[in-house]
């Protein structure tokens, strides 16, 4: 399911540490709001994720989305204090542990 939000979302292989990373970069648009207008935006991104979860069946789209509401919710407070960069690229290193590397390995093109 795709959730249109506040940044982009790539799967990076790190050949340097063979682990998988994640990459947030927030999106010009929303870089050039208001502090207020950012932070609608972030929590309303939020909601429609959960929005969104109630209505997916899909195990695997389901453990997709409730990875990034996680992420997402974690950041909304730093959105709210207007502490992150957001002109920087945010990286989140999975490990081959984690239920979202098992998640991208199960993963199939549609």
């Amino acid at each position: 399911m795709q959730i249109d939000g506040p940044f982009s979302i790539s799967i990076v292989n790190n050949a340097e540490s063979h682990t998988r990373e994640l990459h947030l970069k927030f999106y010009d648009s929303f870089q050039n709001s208001l502090l207020d207008d950012r932070i609608a935006l972030f929590s309303n991104y939020i909601g429609s994720i959960n929005t969104n979860l109630i209505n997916e069946f899909d195990t695997q789209s389901r453990q997709g989305m409730e990875t990034i509401l996680q992420i997402s919710e974690q950041l909304l407070p730093h959105i709210i204090n207007d502490e992150i960069s957001l002109d920087e690229t945010i990286i989140i290193e999975i490990g081959p542990s984690s239920p979202f590397d098992h998640l991208l390995n199960s993963a199939t093109l549609k």
